[in-house]
């Protein structure tokens, strides 16, 4: 196949989410095909319901500052599926991809043909083992994996890790992982193995206590993450909403400036120190500076991104914002950066989400608000959403399409103002890519 009948092929497996089939069994086998590739390297590995990802950008990034070879491993992606599988700062290149997928889907429809699977692996799968296989033909030092949903069934959770994560457990994916936040912190404290130690962002007690007991069972040392002693917000209007933080460990104190924006990264970076300290002391040469260093230079895109298209046009933010937790991270850096701003919100969700949750945390902010769907087969429709809405009295506008809502929103919103996109990934990639080239895609001026 060819990179393009290697994606048509994978999404034809269908959606990663509607087409699930949480469970090992499919990629253990899969894994055995290909001897077991995610054993020839140590890893990270990454749980949580918010700030997992940029944790894990974190992570990579303390690595690639330290002189690693780092693997990145992350979902879902904004604009190309390749953005999932970093060595690096580079993606994988497309003629990698295919000739990955072609080994790893010829494997797959191998162990179907002898009934070792009753179905070919899923879409999510098959995108982790071409991860694993990419990483140990690039010898990467160390490989930094981000959970895709939950952690204890998820296919990534064949890895060998050397430190394991998680961040802030909340509410989503019910569906999939369970209605409490005891029974989803119990999906996520999955990823905990015997002996290996766990850093612990703060949670909620009935997550915490979960995790705490597994972590017992497991004799998994538990390192919680504590208050910095100091946070400073950037002035410059480059910087805006950018952080910069002092934070004492029993082994060392950290000055650090965060390149993600939002106070709620200064959580998800304290874990990435921990992370980082925990490889120390497992052998890995990563002196504090790195870490330092890591943590200014991270990125990752969508989440709090600010992008300009022209100088006369008001520039966009955009921001997953995909549950509720998420929707009050964007709700609490917007009261503290714009509130006296025109703020027009392009809002659009997947269906099976708290939209009006998401609603009534998001849309006071705004004084325009457009509502969209993104090219995917779960997102919500605009029309079902303004009713889901309707109880909170505000006034919404409904596009048919993301470049409809953009225009739109461009149309209203004065050159002072800013323009949020959010509710979904899909939603911010898909505004990134019809936005088109941009100028200052990391400033906001």
């Amino acid at each position: 196949m060819n990179y393009e009948e290697a994606v048509k092929y994978l999404y034809s497996l269908g959606h990663e989410t509607l087409a699930m089939k949480l469970g090992l069994n499919s990629v253990h086998n899969l894994s055995k095909a290909f001897d077991e590739p995610q054993k020839r390297y140590p890893a990270v590995h990454v749980a949580g319901t918010n700030g997992k990802g940029s944790t894990a950008a974190m992570a990579a990034s303390i690595a690639r500052a330290a002189g690693m070879r780092t693997g990145l491993y992350t979902s879902p992606h904004l604009i190309s599926v390749t953005e999932r599988i970093r060595v690096g700062e580079d993606e994988i290149a497309e003629e990698d991809f295919a000739r990955l997928a072609t080994e790893v889907r010829a494997a797959g429809e191998k162990l179907v043909a002898g009934k070792v699977l009753p179905a070919p692996p899923t879409f999510f799968e098959q995108m982790t083992m071409i991860a694993f296989l990419y990483f140990a033909e690039r010898e990467v030092d160390l490989a930094v994996l981000e959970v895709g949903l939950g952690g204890r069934l998820d296919a990534t959770n064949i890895c060998e890790p050397v430190v394991t994560a998680i961040t802030p457990v909340g509410f989503d994916h019910q569906q999939y992982l369970g209605d409490t936040l005891a029974a989803i912190a119990g999906e996520k404290a999955g990823i905990v193995k015997p002996g290996v130690p766990v850093v612990v962002a703060p949670q909620e007690d009935e997550a915490k206590k979960v995790i705490i007991a597994r972590c017992e069972e497991l004799n998994a040392p538990m390192i919680e993450t504590s208050k910095p002693f100091e946070v400073e917000a950037a002035v410059a209007a480059e910087n805006i909403g950018r952080y910069r933080f002092r934070y004492r460990t029993s082994g060392a104190e950290y000055d650090a400036g965060l390149n993600l924006r939002g106070r709620h990264q200064i959580t998800n970076a304290l874990v990435a120190i921990h992370i980082a300290e925990q490889l120390r002391i497992a052998g890995f040469d990563i002196p504090s500076p790195a870490i330092v260093e890591g943590l200014s230079k991270a990125e990752w895109p969508g989440r709090l991104e600010m992008i300009r298209v022209s100088p006369s046009q008001a520039p966009v933010l955009l921001d997953g914002a995909h549950n509720a937790a998420g929707a009050r991270a964007l709700r609490d850096f917007l009261d503290e950066h714009f509130s006296s701003a025109p703020i027009t919100l392009i809002f659009g969700a997947m269906a099976d989400k708290a939209i009006a949750e998401m609603a009534e945390i998001l849309f006071p902010a705004a004084r325009q608000i457009i509502l969209t769907k993104a090219a995917n087969v779960r997102a919500a429709e605009p029309a079902t959403m303004a009713e889901e809405v309707a109880g909170l009295n505000q006034t919404v506008v409904c596009a048919n399409s993301v470049t409809e809502a953009l225009t739109e929103a461009s149309r209203v919103t004065p050159p002072e103002g800013l323009i949020v996109a959010c509710g979904s990934l899909f939603l911010a990639g898909e505004i990134k890519q019809c936005a088109g080239p941009q100028i200052g895609s990391h400033n906001f001026v």
